[in-house]
């Protein structure tokens, strides 16, 4: 049996001797690892290698998924497809364990890997598979591809990483301090520790749970029928789970069982705490919901030259590695779209998950404002798209080909496939400006904002999720007025188009060709505000401060 000494390779820091289980369905560590989709691998990849950083006596317990999300490639037509290839890791590292974990009364095998921490520069990370031959192909299928679109497979994944999880640890001889819960998807662990502790009050010592979503509907529930079918309570029945946890209705919320669950609770941002109290306090029972901005790891996301550019106030220096980084980005441009964009041209890149709320396609809502913004000969722009849409999202997919579409015939536009960590980090390092327009108070926090502001982009962005904690209009970054309340949701759309077109007609794109003195300014202020209050290491420290540690 691994020891706790092999699994770390190192002796972790005594003011972190509190012990972490840190459970997320996705983590983004690597490129050439690809078992995350979006921002809450991109989180949790982060507070991995920063708690590895800083010796921290903390483990990621995950799931190896075969297909990975998915592979996002065009068609004959060169519109978007997801494709699901086999993906094979040598640098996971066989423990020997396999163990069962009930599944629909059945036992469903698990097997474990280990990412030791060496590998990738992190705090090890335990994962997951089904996939092995001691299962049939309905359980190898559990863990083929992250967030399967069959309702009783992603409860299946739930059971695996929460109840699965919590076994493996006990297996391990691991008894930690701490059950994290990153998102809602693991809190089928608590039935199991309930069984083991035997008292709510025990089980509430030892878990606290991040919510990541400001969107009631986006919170994942099922029914208490198909739940307890599928072994996710464990040993108890549908009537002790809602006398336990003081609930009722039909359907088991995910997010507010683990808020029942926890000693205390964070949301990812000051703004989202707040929404997130709002969203949860009419339910007695919920644990406190405090707040832990999200961050980026900067030793992983910073370009060294343009940082150490920066930390020295180089302006020359700046200016060249940019149009170095611009170069690199516009190879994959010119690949992928036979475009050639020119690097003394200001570039503009919106690229997170295509989901409606984050508004891909605000820019173009008024359609000959956007045609004379791209033919502008004083002001020139170039534009880049990038973004995966759930693979099963008919609307996300539609949006994506109709942008690639309405794209297309402008020299000056791109809209590019395979937006994972390194499309991610050539984006945020190729770009002048960072766009990010979502509706207000759907942005849990949007961090792909503070690994631009780590290389030389400037956000350009609407006032929610961290922004608020970080922006100041033309100092820092370029603010976007938000529609005021009682407007529709198309008012507002139409509205912030309007004045996302304002600040980029007379602010942006004046002053980076007229004053490239001040905008060199903006540009050092962000990458000097970012860092330490939005990199990772701030949020693993303040974490211990106010989840892990008991005060």
């Amino acid at each position: 049996m691994i020891t706790k000494d092999e699994i770390f390779g190192y002796t972790p820091d005594p003011q972190y001797k509190t012990t972490v289980a840190y459970f997320s369905m996705e983590f983004a560590v690597d490129q050439a690892l690809k078992i995350y989709s979006g921002g809450l691998g991109f989180l949790s990849g982060s507070h991995l290698r920063s708690a590895y950083e800083l010796k921290q006596n903390l483990m990621g317990i995950g799931m190896l998924w075969k297909y990975g999300y998915y592979d996002q490639v065009r068609d004959g037509n060169a519109l978007m497809k997801p494709d699901f290839i086999e993906k094979d890791y040598a640098f996971l590292q066989d423990i020997g364990i396999v163990f069962a974990v009930p599944v629909h009364d059945a036992p469903v095998h698990v097997k474990a890997w280990l990412l030791g921490p060496e590998t990738f520069g992190t705090a090890p990370l335990f994962l997951l598979s089904t996939d092995i031959p001691e299962n049939d192909e309905v359980s190898k299928s559990i863990t083929h591809s992250l967030y399967d679109p069959n309702e009783t497979t992603r409860i299946a994944q739930t059971i695996v990483l929460g109840i699965g999880g919590a076994m493996l640890l006990d297996i391990l001889g691991i008894e930690p301090d701490v059950y994290h819960m990153n998102e809602g998807h693991s809190v089928s662990l608590n039935f199991f520790l309930h069984a083991k502790y035997k008292s709510l009050d025990e089980v509430r010592k030892r878990v606290v749970f991040t919510t990541h979503t400001p969107e009631m509907a986006g919170n994942e529930a099922h029914s208490y029928g198909l739940l307890k079918e599928m072994s996710f309570f464990y040993h108890l029945k549908e009537h002790e789970v809602k006398y336990l946890l003081g609930l009722d209705g039909d359907y088991f919320n995910y997010t507010l069982a683990a808020l029942k669950f926890s000693r205390k609770a964070n949301g990812v941002s000051k703004l989202h705490g707040e929404v997130a109290r709002q969203m949860w306090a009419n339910n007695p029972g919920v644990c406190e919901i405090t707040s832990v901005t999200n961050a980026q790891n900067k030793a992983y996301w910073a370009d060294p030259v343009i940082d150490q550019a920066i930390l020295s106030n180089d302006d020359q220096g700046i200016i060249i590695r940019k149009k170095e980084m611009k170069h690199e980005l516009f190879k994959v441009v010119a690949d992928q779209c036979g475009k050639l964009f020119d690097e003394n041209v200001l570039t503009i890149v919106w690229a997170r998950r295509f989901a409606g709320y984050k508004r891909a396609d605000l820019i173009m809502q008024d359609w000959g404002r956007f045609i004379n913004l791209l033919n502008n000969k004083n002001f020139p722009v170039q534009v880049i798209w990038a973004g995966k849409p759930y693979p099963e999202d008919s609307e996300g997919i539609g949006l994506f080909n109709q942008i690639t579409s309405r794209a297309k015939p402008f020299k000056n536009c791109a809209v590019l496939t395979g937006y994972e960590l390194a499309l991610s980090a050539l984006l945020k390092k190729g770009s002048d400006v960072w766009l990010n327009n979502p509706r207000m108070y759907h942005e849990a926090s949007g961090t792909s904002g503070m690994t631009a502001a780590m290389n030389g982009s400037i956000n350009l962005s609407l006032p929610d999720g961290w922004v608020p904690e970080f922006a100041r209009d033309k100092e820092n970054g370029f603010l976007i007025a938000k529609a005021q309340v009682g407007f529709s949701g198309v008012e507002k759309d139409s509205l912030e188009n309007k004045n996302l077109m304002e600040v980029l007609e007379n602010a942006v794109l004046p002053m980076y060709y007229q004053k490239p003195g001040i905008w060199l300014a903006i540009m050092k202020q962000a990458a000097t505000d970012v860092v330490p209050g939005f990199e990772a290491g701030r949020l693993a420290k303040e974490y211990y401060e106010k989840l892990y540690n008991h005060k």
